[in-house]
């Protein structure tokens, strides 16, 4: 069989004649299956993986300073921050325009900073404040642990809804009793222990300002005070106002 070209029938003969050697000569024959290098020293491996890293990372795009169209990519632009008078003016208007309820709630997303030293974070965690400015007439339902008589007295006329010791915790365990927090004096606390687990976060303690003599002054916090919590590891998500 005659063809025009050497290769055509047999693919790759062009490659195997080139890599045969000549006749007589000293070179040795090249083999297509070649011994595996030997391995580098492991320092010499850490160099080359951060040099393939350094060449691996890419230049970001810089933002752009303001976008010209109405229609636009965000991702190419910063994200305008505006101040908190501009920022409210504007919340105001957003409401007017889409007719919506002028009590509406206004929330906050607070990042935190939860890093420490040695490369430790700070856990998510849960607590109560007041706001100089409470914008809501709901309160909360606060329980009151303690067996002392003038406490009990002290806790009921400073609005808790319920008072009591040891005689509470088969209750609270058979969900007779259901509150939104739940405060105590330090005298009871060991008698409080089978309620750890049923209760968790909502355990009085020193942390929380939820443990402590100072009745009046929990019951204000819990009552009144708005609960908030870590979550998604360092953001706060709560409201703080109405428009």
């Amino acid at each position: 069989v005659l063809a025009p070209r050497r290769g055509w029938i047999f693919p790759g003969l062009d490659q195997r004649l080139a890599a045969a050697p000549a006749l007589g000569s000293g070179a040795p024959p090249s083999r297509p299956y070649a011994a595996a290098a030997k391995t580098a020293k492991k320092g010499s491996q850490k160099t080359k993986q951060e040099e393939t890293k350094k060449k691996q990372v890419t230049k970001r795009r810089l933002l752009m300073s303001k976008p010209v169209d109405d229609v636009y990519l965000t991702w190419y632009y910063e994200r305008p921050s505006y101040n908190l008078e501009e920022a409210v003016g504007m919340l105001k208007k957003f409401q007017e325009l889409d007719f919506t309820h002028p009590k509406q709630y206004v929330y906050i997303n607070v990042f935190l900073d939860m890093a420490l030293q040695k490369k430790k974070k700070v856990d998510p965690f849960a607590s109560a404040v007041l706001l100089p400015y409470r914008f809501t007439d709901e309160t909360n339902k606060v329980l009151v642990f303690t067996e002392n008589e003038q406490e009990a007295e002290i806790a009921r006329e400073n609005g808790a809804a319920v008072v009591g010791g040891v005689e509470l915790i088969k209750w609270i365990l058979e969900d007779e009793i259901q509150v939104d927090f739940y405060v105590a004096v330090p005298a009871i606390m060991p008698k409080l222990i089978p309620l750890r687990n049923k209760l968790r976060r909502k355990y009085p303690s020193a942390r929380r300002n939820s443990l402590g003599h100072d009745i009046p002054k929990m019951l204000q916090l819990f009552r009144e005070g708005l609960e908030y919590m870590v979550e998604d590891e360092n953001i706060i998500k709560t409201r703080i106002a109405r428009v």
